[in-house]
């Protein structure tokens, strides 16, 4: 097992040098210099080389994408050139904000998503699949934005039950940061829990077409046991690695929720550095965003060699 997690690591090196390097590359394309909007409106030109010269910008292209990599593997992501605060304390600032919306979304995608699609699944062909079906085409073709502004108008303006925005640290009052998180998770958790009704019933499908199952109802086994115990048990593989897909996705942030709801994660922090061409701090989030896809993968292959005996077989 641990070999095999050393030899996934190995991989995510190269991966992520690539990243880097494409990453660094594409933001030297984006349109305009931070440089003039940070030396004001008289853009003095001694003012102009200082902050060249401070940000190292008249250095080779090369040169300052291998200082810039020396510094993040020594743990510095560099300074935003915007707020002139370190990109890591952003980062550290953001990403507890997008890791809850993130884990709250996918409860709730699980909470509906796979019970619907194991139904669809059991009762295939009848009204119940039909209407799992009807659910999921509803949940992709909904956009976010609009489902987030009628959840406001409905929940927050007319019943007063939820606020309408805002965001609270979980840590400093976990009930009200759970209560301002409520409408966006399931905004969010309501899209991703139509893909995942759509893989689960897929997945279920083959199961339950097995000749293994054949058998075990032929032995007497009840239908509960017979589809949580033998089928759901097979089918889960597959919906473990797309959950691990839309969970980095959800990492990289999702800005038009996150702006709909005022929320300070790492969609609208994105936004706002390409806009203002903080070139630190689209580096830094989009290198962080791509350790977290990394991550999820070496998690889902971890379960993948926990949940499958032939895998474990095989290392």
């Amino acid at each position: 097992m641990y070999t095999y997690i050393a030899k996934r690591l190995l991989v995510a090196i190269p991966t992520l040098l690539i990243i880097s390097v494409f990453v660094f590359s594409l933001q030297k394309l984006l349109p305009g210099d931070p440089i003039l909007a940070m030396a004001g409106e008289e853009r003095d030109p001694e003012v102009i080389e200082y902050l060249r010269e401070k940000y190292r910008l008249n250095d080779p292209v090369p040169y300052q994408y291998v200082s810039w990599l020396g510094s993040v593997l020594k743990g510095d992501l560099g300074i935003s050139l915007r707020t002139n605060q370190p990109v890591l304390e952003l980062v550290a600032e953001k990403l507890p904000v997008t890791i809850q919306l993130a884990i709250m979304s996918m409860i709730f995608a699980f909470v509906i998503g796979v019970p619907m699609g194991i139904l669809a699944a059991v009762k295939k062909n009848t009204v119940f699949d039909y209407l799992a079906n009807l659910i999921a085409l509803s949940g992709l073709s909904i956009p976010n934005f609009w489902l987030g502004i009628m959840l406001i108008l409905l929940v927050s303006v007319k019943l007063g039950w939820l606020p309408a925005s805002g965001y609270e640290p979980f840590f400093s009052n976990p009930l009200r940061s759970i209560e301002t998180m409520l409408m966006p998770s399931f905004v969010l958790g309501n899209a991703l829990a139509a893909t995942l009704m759509r893989h689960t019933r897929s997945a279920m499908l083959s199961v339950l077409s097995a000749d293994y199952i054949r058998t075990a109802r032929a032995k007497g086994l009840s239908e509960r046991s017979v589809v949580l115990e033998h089928s759901f048990r097979n089918a889960v593989l597959p919906i473990v690695t797309l959950s691990a897909l839309l969970f980095g996705e959800l990492l990289a942030g999702a800005v038009l929720t996150e702006q709909i709801f005022t929320i300070p994660g790492f969609g609208k922090l994105i936004v706002d550095a390409v806009f203002n061409r903080d070139y630190a701090v689209v580096q830094g989030v989009v290198l962080c965003t791509a350790i977290g896809f990394i991550l999820m993968n070496l998690l889902a292959d971890i379960v993948y060699v926990l949940l499958n005996p032939r895998i474990r077989a095989a290392l």
